[in-house]
């Protein structure tokens, strides 16, 4: 796996911390708002999550973290990533929540969140895949993920319902090391 760039353009890609609660939940409530369609999550979830909740998603511990971008001051990006707890399944991973404010798009931060989460999670003893899902309407997200070597392996029709409208959900996969099973 290449080594991240710590600098983005202009902006620092880091770890978020339990310090950086206020900004991140301002920014998670402005995805969940303005992509409606790309979460599974909804504002008032969010709107139901404490502090305590939201400072344990940033910990950040080796196994689930996340990921920021700054422009100066200004969080304008996140993904995260979490390891499966269970014992025939904690060789896997999961991102989630990627997201870029619109002002920040098509400069590469979402790729180098992307870049920086999978070089951590590949560190991570044990971890031999990552997933993610996209919905069929993010397709500049899709394409990111595949021009990162995921692979889809499944699709969900209907899996999500927003505003009476039903979206499909494709599943990826990034292994590590090795090619999957055919």
């Amino acid at each position: 796996m290449p080594r991240v760039p710590v600098i983005c353009l202009m902006m620092q890609i880091r770890l978020l911390t339990a310090a950086d609660t206020e900004t991140y939940a301002e920014l998670r409530l402005e995805s969940l708002t303005l992509e409606q369609e790309a979460f599974s999550s909804s504002v008032e979830q969010h709107r139901n999550l404490t502090v305590d909740d939201l400072k344990s998603r940033l910990g950040p511990n080796s196994e689930n973290f996340v990921f920021g971008a700054f422009d100066g001051t200004r969080l304008v990006g996140t993904a995260g990533f979490f390891r499966e707890k269970g014992a025939k399944t904690q060789h896997k991973g999961h991102v989630w929540g990627v997201y870029v404010a619109h002002p920040a798009r098509g400069q590469g931060v979402g790729r180098s969140l992307m870049q920086a989460v999978l070089q951590r999670a590949a560190q991570i003893e044990g971890i031999e895949q990552v997933q993610l899902s996209v919905t069929d309407t993010q397709t500049a997200a899709g394409g990111l993920y595949r021009s990162l070597r995921f692979e889809p392996y499944g699709l969900e029709r209907k899996a999500l319902k927003v505003g009476g409208r039903y979206l499909d959900e494709e599943f990826m996969a990034l292994f590590f090391n090795s090619r999957p099973a055919p």
